[in-house]
């Protein structure tokens, strides 16, 4: 049997440098491929207020669907989004990514990001796009053992300015509001896991209890517990290969 294949995806505002703590640790029968969003790394952008069908148009190419999709914050928000546009994969993973990234504001003090709460950080995008792109990565690692040191990590795998320019940043905080993956997911094309830190700051109650929690860890686990996470990603990984071979 022809072992699975992974496709991983990054999230906002940061490109596919995010996995390389991972690469020492996958197992053997994995093979992983990192790919770009449009404007990321070497991948042409969209233009500005670039739609999702112009998006699946872009990304028809590097999604294939013989391979199990790992999307990372709004990567799997995009990622679960693309499903209705390009033939299904054999399985995707959404790793601290929940069925919209916006939650009620009376929720918010339990955790995750209220529509205010983002408005009021792309208004901050508006002023200071670099500022406000070193804040998030600081916010998205306060959930690990050691935010500091994941700060650190995250800093030293991205430098200090964005993977992206202004155009394709602020087209990624609007597809951040907009998109509400609930009906797709309750009709998915494709097997589903969710994988959630146990202290993932950007994800509600109410979403990590319908998925599977990683213990101690935030919304940057490939920096804290990158050889749990490979493991964790490549079990589900092999039964979802298994599941779609059986089905055929």
């Amino acid at each position: 049997m022809q072992p699975p294949r992974l496709i991983l995806l990054s999230g906002w505002g940061v490109d596919q440098r995010i996995w390389q703590p991972l690469e020492a640790h996958w197992p053997t029968h994995l093979a992983a491929q990192e790919v770009e969003w449009p404007g990321y790394g070497d991948a042409p952008p969209l233009g500005a207020n670039a739609t999702l069908e112009e998006l699946s148009g872009a990304m028809a190419e590097p999604l294939a669907s013989d391979a199990v999709w790992v999307g990372w914050s709004l990567g799997g928000l995009l990622a679960t989004a693309l499903l209705a546009y390009l033939p299904p994969p054999r399985g995707l993973i959404l790793l601290g990514a929940g069925d919209a990234f916006c939650v009620k504001d009376e929720v918010s003090a339990k955790g995750g990001v209220t529509s205010a709460e983002l408005h009021a950080f792309q208004r901050a995008f508006q002023r200071d796009p670099t500022a406000t792109w070193q804040h998030f990565l600081r916010w998205q690692t306060q959930g690990e053992p050691n935010p500091r040191q994941a700060h650190r990590q995250l800093r030293d795998l991205l430098g200090d300015t964005p993977p992206a320019d202004s155009i394709t940043l602020a087209t990624g905080l609007q597809w951040l509001g907009s998109i509400d993956n609930r009906p797709r997911l309750v009709a998915s094309p494709c097997p589903v896991v969710r994988l959630t830190g146990e202290h993932d700051p950007l994800i509600s109650p109410a979403q990590r209890r319908i998925s599977e929690n990683l213990n101690g860890v935030g919304h940057c686990p490939m920096l804290s517990q990158p050889q749990a996470l490979a493991t964790t990603i490549g079990h589900h990984a092999h039964q979802m290969a298994n599941a779609t071979m059986a089905v055929l």
